[in-house]
């Protein structure tokens, strides 16, 4: 039933079928809808990575807590965070490679600004979810992009597992519709 399905699987499903709506979109689908108009509105080269890129390129269910946007790393970080205050976001955190923000709808959103995703926004292929298009890094650029946060030796053990089981699902190992988890 439409109604019980979350914003993450609305998302994937919009996305898997060509932006066909699917139900009133979500809260995180609204964060992600939200903060792709700023950085659109603002001129900003961007794109969609993480665990909703993870499920829109592989067709199946990713849990996420939150919507990861790499944004080009010469973006003037207080640019960024005035035109996504004026948006109704609120900044939850600055870090070295990106700030951190809680969408009006209460979904975290982070914006990643590290050189090294540069060139995958550059090469960004664009999504339609309803009348909106969303810039999502391509499958062989979210694999590049995973292998590099799996071998961070800073990176919190369980994070780098989850990214390691991400490249495996982008590289096609996903179930069989019987099969289940």
């Amino acid at each position: 039933m439409v109604s019980r399905l979350t914003g993450r699987d609305r998302l994937l499903a919009r996305a898997m079928h060509g932006g066909i709506a699917v139900g009133e979109p979500g809260a995180m689908e609204r964060a992600l809808i939200d903060a792709a108009a700023v950085l659109e509105h603002e001129g900003l080269a961007y794109a969609l990575i993480g665990g909703l890129a993870v499920a829109v390129h592989t067709g199946q269910p990713r849990a996420t807590l939150d919507v990861d946007l790499a944004v080009a790393s010469a973006s003037d970080r207080d640019v960024l965070v005035r035109a996504f205050e004026r948006a109704g976001f609120s900044v939850r955190g600055r870090h070295e490679h990106s700030v951190n923000f809680v969408h009006a709808g209460g979904d975290p959103v982070q914006l990643a600004l590290d050189p090294g995703f540069d060139d995958a926004i550059a090469r960004a292929e664009v999504i339609r979810l309803g009348s909106t298009s969303i810039r999502i890094v391509r499958r062989d650029d979210l694999i590049r992009l995973k292998q590099r946060a799996a071998a961070d030796p800073r990176r919190r053990r369980s994070k780098a597992l989850r990214d390691q089981a991400d490249v495996e699902m982008l590289r096609g190992d996903l179930p069989g519709p019987d099969e289940g988890w």
